[in-house]
């Protein structure tokens, strides 16, 4: 019934009711538009589950590229880990829309394919106002940033440096919001979304092949086109971009904190910093309290952790990118709310159990093989 503990467990159980408020904040809108309107005005629960996984995901993700203390190998396991299943999806998502189900945003036929093709593969399609097959792919678009970043602090040893790079961007965010109305790649600049997606990946695949110096070029200069990205591309406005990276460096903040290098007290002015700059980032009465509650559950994940959870809390979380990315294919092909949720869930286990697993497996065995 309770799951044995694992350190990480607690990832886990945070990462299953965060992908459940995404999926019912979508299916609420579709399914009970009057009776979500009421809940939605009172708090976002999708602002909550996304800032929940963005938390979760800078605490994670320096701990994977430490522990593994190899570029390559990073960037392997980050492409077996989410181009599989975001590949699959996208074609559900394709054979759906031919079926005539309206589960694409009309604008994908409006710009040019290669360029749209570019911008969803190197999962930064948000940052150059490109259209995204899934509408839900804005998320990874701030986490590919993210990305980036890491891989740069980590290339010239300045990791360690989360909590005042959480507070730095924090503070940065209010007055870059002020000066800068965001997504300066305006619709139509198909040559600068290419060029900057091409530089993306070229970035990534220096970093990871390439040796030395030139490794060492490559990931500063990935990291710096990653923070430029959403400071200029943001389409929610740049301060809210801002607030986004700068909450994933607190995520990480706390990760050192926990691992000693840096001191609790450090890691939680670091947090209130963002939640400060944060509040007033949304126009919205939603907003402000779905963002402190992300943050209040991931600091009650992070005081229970070590403890046993309910079996499905972690079994949820390990299904929550299937859930996450598959559930707004399902909303226009599913007439009745409770059937989405029947059909949602296995499909969300057989799409861990057949796509995630497995390729999570080969990435592990091609990286290993390098060793």
């Amino acid at each position: 019934m309770f799951a044995a503990p694992h350190r990480l467990a607690w990832l886990d159980a945070l990462r299953g009711p965060a992908a459940l408020a995404v999926t019912m904040h979508h299916a609420g809108w579709t399914y009970l538009p009057a009776v979500w309107a009421e809940v939605d005005r009172r708090i976002d629960l999708g602002t909550w589950g996304v800032f929940v996984f963005f938390l979760v995901s800078g605490y994670i993700i320096p701990a994977s590229l430490e522990r593994r203390g190899d570029l390559r190998a990073f960037w392997t396991g980050r492409a077996f880990r989410l181009l599989p299943l975001l590949l699959a999806a996208c074609a559900l998502a394709v054979l759906l829309a031919c079926a005539g189900l309206p589960v694409l945003d009309p604008g994908l036929g409006q710009r040019p394919l290669g360029v749209v093709v570019l911008g969803n593969l190197t999962m930064v399609q948000e940052l150059l106002n490109l259209p995204a097959v899934i509408g839900v792919m804005w998320t990874l678009s701030y986490e590919m940033a993210f990305y980036l970043m890491c891989v740069a602090l980590f290339a010239v040893g300045r990791a360690h440096r989360s909590a005042w790079i959480a507070g730095g961007l924090a503070l940065l965010a209010v007055p870059l919001g002020l000066l800068l109305p965001g997504t300066s790649i305006k619709g139509g600049a198909d040559l600068m979304a290419a060029l900057l997606g091409l530089a993306v990946v070229a970035a990534i695949a220096v970093t990871a092949l390439g040796r030395g110096g030139t490794r060492t070029v490559a990931a500063v200069a990935g990291g710096l086109l990653g923070l430029a990205l959403v400071i200029l591309g943001s389409r929610g406005g740049t301060w809210q971009g801002v607030i986004i990276l700068a909450s994933m460096f607190a995520g990480t903040a706390v990760y050192r904190a926990e691992r000693g290098t840096t001191s609790w007290r450090t890691a939680a002015l670091a947090a209130l910093a963002v939640l400060a700059c944060g509040i007033p980032a949304k126009d919205d009465p939603a907003w402000a309290p779905a963002l402190v509650l992300a943050f209040g559950v991931f600091a009650l994940g992070l005081a229970l952790r070590g403890r046993a959870f309910p079996r499905w809390l972690p079994e949820l979380g390990v299904i929550s990118f299937s859930l996450y990315l598959l559930h707004p294919v399902l909303l226009h092909a599913i007439p009745d709310l409770t059937l989405y949720y029947l059909v949602l869930i296995p499909l969300s286990l057989a799409s861990h159990r057949l796509v995630e697993a497995p390729a999570q497996r080969l990435g592990r065995r091609l990286t290993a093989a390098r060793v």
